[in-house]
């Protein structure tokens, strides 16, 4: 890689190219899955999983029907891993660095939801057979145990105009209920999705 002179290397340079993040950004961060998030999570069809093992970083996409990622508990989330090519990149990272990270999204809407956590492969039957489908089981499912969960705002999606203006589901709750859940009622959900909300789509650049 070639030098350049205006690299970035340490934490301070970069924060000086970028302001202070605020109150409710660094506060919308939770340890748990509470309610509405796991009703996100289950009106989700995709996710993106990221680790990072002995061979480099992979990131791997795992979709299926909405709600195919489980949340047994508040704690911990259950991924059947289904059919593939068997190269099992993510699988092997785990095994030599437990540390994931999930990204879900719904279609039709613009925020997506970021898990971390710590991963463990398990072969349990009764969790393959729970998670069969048609006919087939999955060889392992991949247990997450949660150690981070934070909305992402809706940015990206609509400069990227992801969904083609399609609509949002009504399973998924809104950004508002989102952020109020896992601030411990710091926002207001209804005044946020009516307020702060649409003036996304205004300040996207």
């Amino acid at each position: 890689m070639s030098h350049d002179p205006h690299a970035i290397a340490t934490h301070e340079a970069l924060q000086a190219h970028y302001a202070p993040p605020r109150e409710l950004v660094t506060k919308k961060v939770t340890d748990r899955i509470d309610p509405r998030t796991a009703g996100f999570i289950a009106a989700s069809p995709f996710c993106l999983l990221a680790t990072f093992g002995a061979r480099g970083p992979h990131c791997t996409p795992r979709g299926d029907a909405p709600g195919f990622i489980d949340v047994l508990d508040d704690r911990t989330l259950a991924l059947p891993d289904r059919r593939g090519n068997n190269r099992i990149d993510a699988l092997r990272d785990i095994i030599d660095n437990p540390a994931v990270a999930l990204l879900f999204l719904v279609p039709g809407a613009g925020e997506t939801l970021r898990v971390g956590g710590l991963g463990r492969i398990t072969a349990d039957p009764a969790l393959r057979e729970r998670y069969a489908m048609q006919g087939q089981l999955p060889a392992t499912v991949l247990l997450v145990e949660v150690r981070e969960v934070f909305m992402q705002c809706q940015r990206a999606i609509l400069r990227a105009r992801l969904w083609g203006g399609r609509d949002r589901p009504s399973a998924a709750p809104s950004m508002g209920e989102l952020l109020a859940a896992h601030t411990g009622g710091l926002v207001d959900a209804e005044k946020y999705d009516a307020e702060s909300a649409p003036l996304v789509s205004k300040v996207l650049y």
